[in-house]
């Protein structure tokens, strides 16, 4: 009787919970005003765990849709903004998207804005895409351990194990 208490409750959790239980990363959210109107990227945060995360063999270029990466983990990276934005020269209407980025050359990253939002992080459609701009890149001070996103000083920046990248960031 217990085992078939135990079977059913983490069926339950299962069927019930199924985000909660795949995600395996922290969430994180990145919150800014800009305009006077606020901007949010919620996201999830993997860890390097000792990995060479960006080479041939590393765990991003095993991704379906590689070399566009989910930049992050687990679901879609999303961007929230209550006002238009200029983004590294792309304008985004305000509305809500999902973000990605190029690695076809991991030392030169583009920004991708998509307007399908809510799915998996491997659920990539180009033809959503509403523009894509070219990051800054630099190296981090030290190697960053949990991917993080920050907005601050017109830029919002990726930093994630030997690389940080960026772009402008502004209101309409």
């Amino acid at each position: 009787m217990k085992t078939y208490i135990a079977t059913a409750i983490a069926t339950a959790v299962l069927v019930l919970l199924p985000g909660q239980v795949l995600a395996q990363n922290p969430k994180s959210v990145e919150k800014a005003t800009l305009g006077g109107k606020a901007v949010t990227l919620s996201y999830s945060s993997p860890s390097v765990k000792g990995r060479k995360v960006f080479s041939p063999a590393g765990p991003i270029a095993k991704d379906p849709n590689y070399p566009v990466w989910r930049a992050g983990a687990d679901s879609s990276t999303t961007l929230h903004t209550e006002t238009d934005l200029d983004l590294g020269g792309l304008t985004v209407p305000k509305g809500d998207y999902s973000i990605y980025v190029s690695l076809a050359d991991v030392d030169h990253w583009e920004l991708i804005v998509n307007k399908q939002t809510g799915q998996w992080g491997l659920t990539y459609n180009k033809a959503n895409d509403v523009g894509r701009v070219k990051m800054t890149m630099a190296k981090p001070a030290a190697p960053v351990e949990l991917l993080k996103y920050t907005i601050a000083d017109g830029k919002l920046t990726l930093a994630w194990e030997n690389y940080s990248a960026s772009v402008a960031i502004a209101a309409k």
